[in-house]
């Protein structure tokens, strides 16, 4: 990854202020957030600015209710690697505690926009809130802009085809009834998941159907089942597979849920290797079986049908073919 990532404002390089900054946790950056990375983008581009994201980890949320952390999309690696297709110079992770959100909205506009990144402009969607008890909002950033010497854009919402809102709520929900399709329709691309490959007990192995073997937080809300996927390694080669994602009724009844992925034409050791998975079709629910035969004979038919629908799929998008074809 060749993305700069900071996480404190006042480090930002002297030939990257100046920019064009999106400001916004971007969390999925899904169609919405597209819209408002894109007018920045094309911004800076007009102007010969750089352009840079100023974003918030951990996430706000799981920072105020700690017992609840927020099911993240795209952590922030993930983020980072999407921001760079689509061309960003830098991401600004700014650490967030509970300190950082009692500062009043004119100390953030000071300390961070204005002495940290010296931003030329702020692109931002309309009900961008930011201080102490979300005292800043649009009229106040557009203000402090014109007294600062910054311009501020406020993108509006971005609708579905349906003229419903997009969000990283209503995508976590589809990812949690399944509906892998649907949501990458709302993404923009294929969800992506990117995790250590560790060992398991080495059955799939054992029975012709070795898998690459990912635990993934406590707090996804994937649908356990099995999926249609493509399995990308850490120097890029791509593959197709079928993975499952569950605790394996069938040979372990109290273990962790675990995504296990059948990299379909390959053979090696992954494990170590920070791999990606990326999710094109919901098949069929986990499955109890009687026995390994008849389990067999399923991961059969899963191969069949996760090999006929990776066969005819098309990038959804500029940045799906980069994320998901290239």
């Amino acid at each position: 990854m060749s993305i700069l990532r900071l996480n404190d404002p006042s480090h930002l390089p002297e030939h990257l202020k100046g920019a064009v900054v999106a400001i916004g946790n971007f969390d999925g950056v899904h169609r919405g957030h597209q819209a408002v990375l894109e007018r920045a983008l094309e911004a800076a581009h007009a102007a010969g600015k750089p352009s840079l994201v100023l974003t918030f980890e951990p996430h706000p949320r799981s920072v105020f209710v700690p017992d609840q952390p927020v099911d993240r999309l795209t952590p922030a690696a993930e983020k980072a690697s999407i921001l760079e297709a689509l061309g960003f110079d830098a991401v600004v992770e700014c650490h967030f505690t509970r300190e950082f959100s009692q500062l009043t909205a004119d100390v953030f506009v000071d300390r961070i926009l204005v002495d940290g990144l010296a931003a030329s402009r702020i692109v931002t969607g309309f009900d961008f809130h930011f201080g102490k008890g979300r005292q800043g909002g649009p009229a106040f950033l557009m203000d402090a802009g014109e007294k600062r010497g910054f311009h501020v854009t406020l993108v509006d919402a971005f609708r579905d085809e349906g003229g419903q809102a997009i969000s990283s709520s209503r995508i976590r929900e589809l990812f949690g009834e399944g509906e892998v399709v649907e949501a990458a329709g709302l993404l923009g691309y294929r969800h992506r998941i990117r995790a250590e490959v560790i060992a398991g007990k080495q059955l799939g192995r054992t029975i012709g159907f070795p898998t690459a073997n990912m635990v993934l937080p406590p707090e996804t809300h994937l649908k356990h089942g099995i999926y249609a996927v493509r399995f990308r390694r850490a120097d890029g080669t791509l593959y197709d597979g079928v993975a499952s994602f569950g605790r394996r009724p069938t040979v372990d009844t109290d273990g962790e849920p675990l995504l296990e992925t059948y990299v379909f034409d390959f053979t090696g050791d992954l494990y170590g290797e920070i791999c990606a998975v990326s999710f094109f079709g919901y098949l069929r629910g986990e499955e109890k079986f009687d026995g390994l035969e008849p389990m067999m004979q399923q991961i059969k038919r899963d191969e069949e049908e996760a090999r006929a629908l990776l066969q005819g799929v098309k990038p959804l998008s500029a940045l799906d073919q980069t994320i998901n074809f290239d």
